[in-house]
């Protein structure tokens, strides 16, 4: 008898058990190969598993956001900017004021209504969260009802408020998520086109779809997540037939796969060579225009790498697409035209650190070792775990230091990184740079409004950090996302933001 393929699918898997694949993708349920008269139950594999109780508090924030199953006021489109979810317009009122319009006719997935007072109670409790969210990290923030609206007030003067919203750290929940303990259980409590029915621990979870969803329904029937730390283990899900789409599959898996199940996606994450500006070797800006001269990025993306990263010409990556666009101006090449000249530096001994956590980390170290020596350098390495060496890098004990660096985290905006890492004030200051040009440049952008405007000013920022010498962005990372034959519409979004979506479904036929 031939089995149809989602229950060929089944049977595979239960076939598994009694071999040495399923040592890897046995945590897999059954449930995810289920068959259904529609567009079918998509099952996902994870990388990582909920480490707070998928509290949107936190970081597993990004996971309901990727199975859509809660949603926020605003969600940013490929250039950064704010557009209407749950809210359907705003506006600003004064310099710390913003108002929001609410969406009419939207349900939570416990059958109560999104209302003014709803949208709140859940930002009031983002805000007075202890930590607080990251997106709202050094913001003061009062959240208060004004009819069919929420009015949103900072302490100071933010530009960015709407795109802050849209972190799925600030999702609306129903207000039965909030218990009197301060845990936050978004079990049936989101708005979007997947209900979170029942969560397993660390091992797994499910998702309905929403028959009452206020946009177009899921064409899937239902989600089936299971959460596979285990790279190898995630990349034999792909290969078995066990997932439908699988996050993160390791570099080194790639080869094994069919290349057509196979995509990549550029992550907003940069690996760059920081230089120590404050002291030893490269406090000369000749010698720092040295060493980034030295930097061969194609060798490293092609033997690290194996092709899959992107060569650096900038500190923002093709994530962000209209970085690349906006170093064409002008204004841009000329401040790149102003830097140093690259100095002599036969016998210039330096120290060079990284970290282990990072598999890549290491072999670029080595490869950076041999660029730099064959320069002039005399490089000493020094490759400790994170946890033991960030202090070290942060007190500007190293000359050089190599660090896969996000660029772009919650807002979709990269100057709290600019501010972070190159400003005076900044507190990840790898490069000890204190320059009153740069101060200036990102200032300049912080304060200007979202929109082409301050995409510009960012731009300026970035080639005036860059002109200085204290930063070589060597390569951007990317994301190596599976999808199994007859997966369609899986979002492949740089930001991780979205996975799943309502058109997401399997197609039998293909």
């Amino acid at each position: 008898m031939e089995h149809p393929p989602r229950l060929r699918r089944s049977l595979v898997l239960a076939g598994l058990v009694v071999s040495s694949t399923l040592a890897l993708t046995g945590c897999f349920s059954a449930a995810t190969a289920t068959s259904s008269d529609d567009g079918g139950r998509v099952s996902i594999a994870m990388l990582n598993p909920p480490r707070s109780g998928l509290t949107p508090l936190s970081d597993d924030a990004f996971k309901l956001s990727r199975w859509s199953t809660a949603e926020t006021l605003v969600v940013l489109d490929d250039n950064g900017d704010a557009q209407p979810a749950l809210a359907t317009e705003w506006k600003q009122e004064g310099d710390h004021g913003w108002v929001f319009t609410i969406r009419d006719g939207v349900r939570f997935h416990d059958g109560t209504e999104l209302t003014a007072e709803a949208v709140a109670h859940s930002l009031t409790v983002a805000a007075a969260a202890t930590p607080v969210p990251r997106i709202l990290n050094g913001v003061e923030l009062t959240v208060a009802v004004d009819g069919e609206t929420v009015r949103i007030t900072t302490a100071d003067v933010d530009p960015l408020v709407p795109q802050r919203l849209s972190s799925p750290q600030l999702s609306i929940l129903a207000q039965s998520a909030y218990g009197a303990d301060g845990v936050v259980n978004p079990v049936k409590a989101g708005t979007g086109p997947f209900v979170l029915t029942s969560v397993d621990g660390t091992s797994s979870a499910t998702l309905d779809r929403n028959e009452d969803y206020w946009g177009t329904p899921a064409i899937a029937s239902g989600i089936d997540v299971s959460f596979v730390p285990d790279g190898t283990a995630r990349a034999a899900a792909l290969r078995t037939g066990t997932a439908d789409i699988v996050e993160a599959i390791p570099v080194s898996q790639v080869a094994l796969l069919d290349q057509d199940l196979v995509y990549e996606v550029p992550m907003p994450r940069t690996n760059t060579l920081y230089l120590n500006t404050e002291t030893g070797p490269f406090s000369d800006p000749g010698v720092r225009a040295a060493a980034a001269a030295a930097v061969e990025r194609a060798t490293i993306v092609a033997n690290v790498y194996e092709g899959r990263a992107d060569e650096a010409s900038g500190l923002l990556g093709p994530a962000l697409p209209w970085a690349a666009e906006l170093r064409d101006r002008p204004a841009y090449r000329k401040t790149l035209d102003a830097a140093a000249q690259a100095a002599s530096v036969n016998g210039v001994p330096i120290t060079l650190g990284t970290f282990t956590d990072r598999a890549e980390l290491p072999e670029v170290a080595v490869l950076l070792q041999q660029q730099l020596e064959a320069a002039g350098f005399v490089v000493t390495q020094d490759v400790r775990e994170y946890q033991y060496i960030e202090a070290d890098a942060l007190a500007g004990s190293f000359d050089a230091f190599i660090l896969s660096r996000a660029t772009v985290i919650d807002s979709g905006d990269p100057v709290a990184y600019l501010y972070s890492d190159f400003h005076c004030d900044g507190t990840f200051n790898i490069s000890q740079l204190c320059d009153p040009a740069v101060d200036a440049a990102i200032e300049a952008a912080s304060a200007t409004a979202a929109g082409e405007a301050r995409r510009e000013a960012i731009s300026d920022a970035e080639a005036t950090i860059i002109a200085t010498g204290a930063a070589v962005p060597m390569l951007h990372e990317r994301v190596i996302q599976g999808e199994a034959a007859g997966t369609v519409g899986a979002a492949r979004d740089p930001r991780e933001r979205v996975l799943v979506t309502a058109k997401t479904h399997f197609d039998r036929k293909r």
